[in-house]
């Protein structure tokens, strides 16, 4: 699917948008940025099957990982892969729904909601 980076931006904001506002609070030290794909290292080191993809990553330390008191840490952050979602939704909603449900699947990360937790809240 076609797409302007400045769509594709548009459309990672609404993702976040739905994110209520007493959690937005907590993302304010996270970095969203959009790259074009994932590097066939990164792909490699996180062990992604070749017929598989990757739409998003978090790195950083979820909150619930967090120290009270300890030495500080570097912003966390969430990379939003562009060309990967463009080429597997066709469908404008689709495309919509795909790039909301990836922000938001990376930020529950943040809140230190594994992968399991996420395919019983109907995220996988």
């Amino acid at each position: 699917m076609k797409l302007s980076p400045t769509k594709f931006a548009q459309l990672v904001e609404e993702g976040l948008a739905l994110i209520p506002a007493e959690l937005r609070q907590h993302i304010d030290n996270v970095g969203i940025v959009i790259e074009d794909e994932p590097s066939l290292e990164l792909l490699d080191d996180l062990n992604i099957p070749d017929d598989e993809t990757l739409y998003g990553l978090y790195t950083g330390t979820p909150l619930t990982e967090r120290a009270v008191e300890g030495e500080p840490l570097l912003p966390d952050k969430i990379v939003i892969y562009r060309r990967p979602l463009l080429e597997d939704f066709d469908d404008p909603d689709e495309i919509r729904r795909e790039i909301a449900r990836t922000v938001i699947h990376e930020i529950a990360h943040h809140f230190g909601i594994d992968e399991q937790r996420l395919a019983e809240l109907g995220w996988e």
